[in-house]
């Protein structure tokens, strides 16, 4: 774990509903539509909904767990607002959220219709430095690059990008957009709260993903050769 629980003893804790994901990692500054199907993280949606429409995203560890503990949860999560909230003809909910800021849950309350959270905000640890700025003009420059190889991605995200002055909001952002890494990867950039070692994080992460791309460029062009 990336955070110290007694950091932020003078911050309040929140109560709040919390929506277990497969798969996914949402992080600040994202907006992304989930599809929603287990009765109790549906119950969560409808209490955020009745509510301030806050709700917590937090990665489950093993994705097929259909039911999953509060210790098979991970601690660090994304709290985040509902943008929109359809209910589809076959009982799921699709749902736009949208992440805004980093919490830590403090323990579960005891709930049975959906899981209930007590969190923290935890705060991240931001030094201007050169190291920061070097980080973050190689992760714009590498980020350049990698839309080039990889096509998937549209033009425009490289806009939105390029203008992000931010680096703990660019470090997030890229991450985004990483698709081949894994869930362990992502929520350790969740939870490293030190923004300069969540660039350099995220610009290695960035670098193997450009190798790679350019190793499957390389034999794309030799099997059509031959």
């Amino acid at each position: 774990m990336f955070f110290n629980k007694n950091d932020n003893q003078g911050d309040p804790a929140v109560l709040l509903p919390l929506l277990p994901l497969r798969d996914i990692i949402v992080f600040p500054h994202m907006v992304v539509p989930l599809f929603v199907g287990r009765e109790k993280s549906i119950h969560a949606l409808e209490h955020a909904m009745n509510g301030t429409k806050e709700v917590v995203f937090a990665a489950q560890k093993k994705a097929k767990i259909n039911d999953p503990s509060p210790d098979e949860i991970f601690e660090v999560g994304t709290a985040g607002t509902i943008v929109q909230l359809l209910r589809l003809p076959d009982g799921t909910v699709k749902v736009l959220v949208e992440g805004k800021r980093r919490v830590a849950i403090r323990r579960f309350v005891s709930n049975e219709t959906f899981f209930l959270c007590e969190v923290e905000n935890i705060q991240e640890v931001t030094e201007p430095s050169l190291e920061t700025a070097a980080l973050m003009r190689s992760i714009h420059s590498s980020f350049d690059n990698y839309l080039r190889l990889n096509k998937r991605i549209p033009a425009e995200v490289l806009l939105n990008v390029q203008a992000i002055e931010d680096p703990s909001k660019l470090a997030d952002s890229v991450a985004i957009h990483l698709h081949s890494i894994k869930l362990h990867q992502r929520q350790a950039i969740l939870e490293t709260l030190d923004v300069c070692k969540r660039l350099e994080q995220v610009f290695q992460l960035l670098t193997a993903e450009i190798e790679i791309l350019q190793v499957e460029k390389k034999i794309r062009s030799r099997v059509k050769r031959q």
